[in-house]
């Protein structure tokens, strides 16, 4: 058995993967960021800040679409695939909160 098929055959679609390739990008966005100019406290928010933000915000009709396709189909896996995105999306904020950024 390999890795893709003992994946949650949910998280194979689209939907289910890209929140979280978005959330990793925004985290990645600050790691590159706040490795380069440390931690700033401008009043006027960069590129990154602006980037971010686009993609926390973009994932949410991605989400949309996701609960509204696959929880009445599959609520289960649909469940555990919600979870792993919510997870994503925390990992991607907790650098704001903590350097409040």
């Amino acid at each position: 058995m390999t890795v893709y098929h003992a994946l949650n055959p949910v998280f194979r679609h689209p939907s289910a993967v890209v929140p979280v390739a978005m959330s990793a990008a925004a985290l990645l966005v600050l790691i590159v960021t706040l490795s380069i100019f440390g931690v700033t406290h401008d009043p006027d928010e960069g590129t990154a800040a602006h980037l971010w933000q686009l993609l926390m915000a973009g994932q949410v009709p991605v989400i949309a679409y996701f609960v509204i396709r696959w929880l009445p189909t599959a609520p289960g896996s649909g469940l555990r695939v919600l979870a792993v995105q919510l997870l994503a999306g925390l990992a991607a904020c907790f650098p704001v909160y903590y350097f409040k950024l």
